[in-house]
């Protein structure tokens, strides 16, 4: 394996990756050279300078992972990544404290004037009255965005004996009572903080999330300060706020423009403080961002699955350990009725039983059954990155079911493929390893593995017989014969795992034998 590390990042992380792969640092890499050169490489490592755009990717032929140190993708064409299978991570668990604490220190800043203040003296003058400031203590600390950073500032802020409210639609209500944190609308945040803090991602729906009408709710004392992303806060309304006292100050790490224009009016006013896109800028999370990255780079080459992939369901270690037994099962199945039903599949049906209907979160499995569905008909291979996409592409409608019933067995999973012409489903679990237990709802015991062949007969004297005889005269020989019947004299199914791969005038001549109305070959 080859990583290329293309910006600066901590000693620790290069050794650690150089334990499992031939590291190349080049700091100092173009676009052109890296798009020359990408195709060398399984894992990138960038930061915020080397940008891996959609025609890169396009060239990374053997690329698996792209690691960011750090928190924002902006840099990464996520769309362009998932499209071609290649997982996205970052770190941002590296840069919580950090970030927390840059914000702690804006507020403290913005509510003591420090910044001006240290100007004042530094300029010979010692103007007290004119610094006079507010205490945190008992005032209000309004949060937009209650992850891994907000809540940080949160329990800083209590720290100071602060109350807290909070506009997180996608917090649940119990965790917010957990950490102290009100949980309402984003206009009583406004009405009511006398401090606002932003840790809200920019997407087109928090693009000018703060603009000139939240700047009307807010009290004329408030303080806001954004060490998310820039163009969060429209820097025009902004301006007008503070210029007109319609609010007290500001404080920005994050701007619309990175760096600000040198004729921007911010600059002209003494009630913002601003700093340069340095709130995860300290030593520590620059070492554990490097960390965490080349962990996640090692623990892919390993065969394991990262913890902070940003194209995949994210689940917890607990969870992951539980579906870990059941992903070749899922990606078997998929393969196997994809292989065996008539035309091309239009919909695709998963329904977990018994235990693992207790899991919240499938989405996993899931795509490793559509990425064993699909797989068998693509040039380029799918994997549980791009799996939901493909399917998406290739008009393929999934649903995914659960039921409590898994006849006995701890855990079931049935995977229903259905075409414009057929319907196939095959049901299966886990024991020891993956088994196949009901082909179209008829009970076998088949391992889904090698070359393997399925009939679909008559149940009448001589079928077998005949089927065998002729697999014989092709020299191909049996190891396992599987027969599932829905009654004496219906219709059966045969599921043979052969020692080697049927021949394609085989399964035609066999098709053509009296009472066999389907023979299908697969290569599991």
């Amino acid at each position: 394996m080859k990583v290329l590390v293309a910006d600066a990042i901590n000693e620790k992380g290069i050794e650690n990756l150089k334990n499992v792969a031939e590291v190349v640092v080049d700091t100092s890499i173009t676009p052109e050279e890296l798009l020359n050169t990408i195709n060398e490489y399984h894992g990138i490592v960038v930061r915020s300078r080397t940008k891996i755009t959609k025609e890169i990717i396009d060239k990374a032929d053997n690329l698996k992972i792209i690691a960011r140190a750090g928190v924002g993708v902006d840099n990464i064409d996520l769309d362009a990544a998932t499209e071609k299978g290649i997982m996205v991570v970052n770190s941002p668990e590296s840069t919580s404290i950090t970030v927390a604490e840059h914000t702690m220190g804006l507020l403290l800043n913005m509510a003591r004037k420090l910044s001006i203040a240290d100007k004042s003296v530094k300029d010979g003058k010692w103007e007290k009255k004119k610094f006079m400031g507010v205490e945190l203590r008992n005032k209000t600390l309004g949060v937009i965005g209650m992850g891994r950073i907000g809540s940080q500032v949160v329990n800083r802020c209590k720290a100071f004996e602060m109350d807290a409210i909070a506009y997180d639609p996608y917090l649940p209500e119990e965790v917010a009572n957990q950490m102290g944190v009100e949980l309402t609308d984003l206009e009583t945040v406004l009405k009511n903080a006398d401090f606002i803090t932003i840790h809200v991602p920019l997407t087109p729906e928090t693009k000018h999330l703060i603009s000139d009408d939240e700047f009307e709710i807010m009290k004329d004392t408030a303080f806001i300060t954004n060490c998310a992303r820039g163009g969060i806060i429209d820097e025009e309304a902004l301006y007008n706020a503070l210029a007109n006292n319609k609010i007290g100050g500001a404080a920005l790490d994050v701007y619309e423009n990175e760096p600000p224009a040198k004729d921007s009016k911010l600059f002209e006013l003494d009630n913002i403080v601003l700093t340069p896109h340095i709130a995860a800028s300290t030593k520590e999370a620059q070492r554990d961002a490097a960390i965490i990255v080349a962990d996640e780079i090692i623990e892919l080459f390993q065969g394991g699955t990262p913890a902070n992939v940003l194209n995949m369901p994210r689940i917890d270690n607990n969870t992951y350990q539980e579906l870990t037994p059941y992903f070749e099962l899922c990606e078997k199945l998929g393969s196997f009725i994809s292989q065996a039903v008539n035309g091309k599949i239009i919909d695709l049906e998963i329904v977990y039983s018994g235990e693992l209907a207790k899991i919240d979160n499938l989405e996993l499995l899931t795509r490793t059954v559509i990425q064993g569905a699909v797989n068998p008909f693509l040039s380029s291979p799918v994997n549980a990155v791009n799996a939901s996409l493909v399917a998406k592409n290739r008009g393929i409608n999934i649903t995914e079911g659960k039921k409590t019933n898994a006849k006995g067995y701890e855990s079931l999973i049935k995977v229903i493929a259905k075409s414009e012409k057929d319907t196939f489903s095959a049901e299966g679990t886990t024991l020891h390893e993956a088994r196949i237990l009901k082909v179209n709802d008829y009970w076998v015991d088949v391992i889904p593995k090698g070359h393997m062949f399925i009939a679909k007969y008559e149940d009448v004297p001589g079928s077998i017989g005949a089927i065998g005889t002729k697999l014989g005269e092709y020299n191909v020989n049996i190891g396992i014969m599987q027969v599932g019947r829905d009654k004496k004299g219906g219709r059966a199914i045969m599921v043979l795992t052969l020692d080697k791969e049927i021949p394609t005038e085989v399964i035609k001549e066999i098709q053509n034998l009296d009472n066999v109305y389907e023979a299908i070959g697969l290569e599991l």
